[in-house]
């Protein structure tokens, strides 16, 4: 281990000797490099002159010319005799000449049968030159021939197995590293993480109970001295967006240690044993580089749970990594320092072995923010932004309720677009409002073309909405109703502001029932005909009425009895025939109760009902402030400080 530390201390000093990094393309210069040599050399020892056929004819008359060899049929290769060396015109080719076999003097013949003649006519004359023909044997050709069509296999099949093994770029890529892990290290200045936990707002309590973890980073000794063991495994559960890997940044940002990460999904590989190798390297380096942090993102990618739908193929793959996982966190001891984090939103599908003290032995919940959190979230979302004096974070954190800190963000960015689109110089509360409306509702339907006795029904709809909404005494207060198209589907909604409570009784489930059936009702009432504008509301009706019978023993036939838990383990329903048929007709009766009570209320609120939507029908949008001044204010005002929206 120290040997290993050493290396990685001397790589990072910038004071160390530099070693020579030897890889693939080392070896193709070099190739290139003999080959140019032999080239070089072939040149450099070639002093064989070009002459004339004219010249060579001369030669031969003067008795000079020792033999002639014509090689292929095209080139000729003149050797002059020792003694004619001695000659003074040929003192340059006695100079130059270093090996004996050379030819002293070469030329092309473009037709044997003309150098033939010429022969002829010298034999004739009396020089008798006889010519050899040499054709020597192509070894390059059947080689090439044989060599290519492998070296072309072996190309495509490097070019397969780069692409499949996720591209030659990037730890993991080459062929022989496919079961290197993939992991991105966070380690010299570089690429240093630079969040802390001043960047991290809303998770005081999640926070709180990482500090250990990091505590124990800084002052190993502080802990181990005492015979204390750190937790080898901390798992992050929270729904998608709360700050979970923002959290597991902050942390290593805080302890200044090197800090994995890599995503679940990354183990899972097509060949067989990739997952588990890679599973292997990572731990290894880990090790090496410990203290250090390795964290898991979406770790229900590979942790879940054995034996649940068993297949053959990548199913078993997929058990291979965790078995491997499983292995490694038992392995490797708690006084290393190799700390390892994971997050995921579906705790309940994880492996057993995998949640057991020893392995992940914390668990840290992180939860959407409340009000004081969504009010921290916004303090540092603002910062970036160019604010006007009237934006308040408090008054941002009540209008965003049940909001996770990755949905706050996106409204501070939305804000700020839209005043960048109205070329404003900062963002003030009317882009802010804009902005919500943007993410609740969707996007603004401008071009929509609505006939008029749609929208009157959309007006009648809506209005019915918000009469239920302001007289009935348990449910949210009002902010905001409009008529205006937004996103897919969305002709209008209503947005209120309700308490945030953690335990509801059954007369605020009953009252806000009440209030969602409040538009089917109202058109009912109005125009004696229903639409399908209520889908939406009898969607969340129907949960919440199976909700009360089946889950939470809100109703007194079927009993203080909850089949959510056994519904969800199993394909088939955890109760009789006769159960079912006795909630089927429970959940049918609660709801036509509720309905048949909208339907009293809009009645007797007739007026009000019919001073709202011509309102709607004429501004579009209608505020609080605006209801209170057409139709009073509201019975039984209660304080909240939080907003739910209703769409349609």
């Amino acid at each position: 281990m120290s040997d290993s530390r050493n290396q990685n201390k001397n790589k990072l000093d910038p004071k160390s000797p530099k070693r020579l990094n030897m890889n693939s393309y080392w070896i193709y210069g070099i190739i290139i490099l003999v080959i140019l040599a032999i080239n070089m050399s072939v040149y450099l020892t070639n002093k064989t002159q070009n002459i004339t056929m004219g010249k060579f004819e001369e030669m031969a008359k003067s008795g000079d010319v020792d033999s002639v060899v014509v090689i292929n049929k095209r080139v000729v290769n003149v050797y002059i005799k020792d003694e004619s060396l001695n000659k003074e015109k040929y003192s340059n080719i006695r100079q130059n000449t270093l090996n004996s076999k050379q030819p002293h003097f070469s030329f092309e013949i473009g037709d044997v049968k003309t150098f033939d003649d010429s022969v002829k006519e010298l034999r004739s004359d009396g020089i008798m030159i006889d010519p050899v023909y040499h054709s020597p044997p192509d070894y390059w050709g059947p080689i090439l021939g044989w060599v290519l069509p492998f070296l072309l296999l072996i190309g495509i099949w490097i070019f397969i197995m780069r692409r499949v093994s996720g591209g030659a770029g990037g730890p993991g890529g080459q062929i022989f590293n496919i079961g290197k892990s993939k992991a991105t290290l966070f380690d010299n200045k570089d690429s240093k993480v630079n969040v802390t936990f001043q960047d991290v707002a809303g998770l005081d309590e999640a926070k709180e109970e990482v500090m250990e973890v990091v505590d124990f980073l800084k002052n190993p000794k502080k802990y181990t001295a005492l015979g204390g063991k750190i937790p080898k495994g901390v798992l992050l559960v929270g729904p998608p967006g709360t700050g979970k890997t923002l959290l597991a940044k902050a942390v290593a940002g805080e302890a200044n240690v090197p800090f994995f990460s890599i995503s679940g999904s990354d183990f899972v590989e097509m060949f067989v044993g990739v997952g588990a190798s890679r599973v292997r390297d990572l731990f290894k380096q880990a090790r090496e580089k410990a203290p250090c942090i390795v964290f898991i993102d979406e770790i229900d990618a590979i942790g879940r749970a054995r034996g649940r739908g068993a297949m053959q193929g990548g199913n078993d793959e997929r058990e291979n990594t965790l078995n491997q996982l499983l292995v490694e966190m038992d392995g490797f001891s708690t006084d290393k320092g190799v700390i390892l984090m994971a997050a995921t939103n579906r705790p309940d599908i994880l492996d057993g072995a995998l949640m057991r003290p020893g392995r992940f032995d914390r668990q840290i919940g992180i939860d959407r923010p409340d009000l004081k959190g969504r009010e921290a979230i916004f303090n540092v979302h603002l910062k970036n932004i160019k604010i006007g004096p009237e934006i308040k974070s408090d008054v941002l954190a009540e209008m965003t309720p049940g909001f996770a800190g990755a949905e706050i963000a996106n409204v501070c960015n939305e804000a700020a677009l839209v005043a960048a689109r109205r070329n404003k110089s900062m963002v003030d509360m009317d882009d802010f409002n804009h902005a919500l409306d943007r993410v609740i509702g969707g996007l603004e339907k401008k071009n929509k073309l609505i006939s008029p006795k749609e929208k009157e029904i959309i007006a009648y709809h809506e209005a019915g909405h918000a009469i239920c909404g302001w007289y009935l005494s348990h449910a949210s207060p009002l902010v905001k109703v409009t008529i205006v198209p937004r996103g897919i589907g969305t002709l209008g909604y209503a947005q209120y502001l309700p308490k945030e409570e953690y335990i509801i009784r059954t007369e605020q489930l009953e009252d806000r029932m009440c209030m969602t059936l409040g538009g089917r009702a109202a058109e009912s009432i109005v125009f004696d005909k229903i639409s399908t504008g209520a889908q939406n509301d009898l969607d969340q009706v129907t949960k919440m009425a199976y909700g009360m019978i089946s889950v939470y023993g809100m109703n007194d036939k079927v009993g203080n009895v909850s089949f959510h838990a056994l519904s969800q383990e199993s394909y088939q329903k955890p109760y009789s025939d006769e159960t079912a048929k006795l909630i089927d007709d429970e959940v049918r009766d609660l709801i036509e109760n509720q309905y048949a009570r909208a339907k009293a209320l809009l009645k007797e609120k007739r007026h009000e009902l019919n001073i709202l939507a011509e309102a709607l029908l004429e501004k579009e949008v209608i505020l609080k402030s605006d209801l209170i001044d057409l139709i009073g204010p509201r019975p039984s005002e209660i304080k909240g400080s939080n907003s739910l929206s209703e769409e349609e």
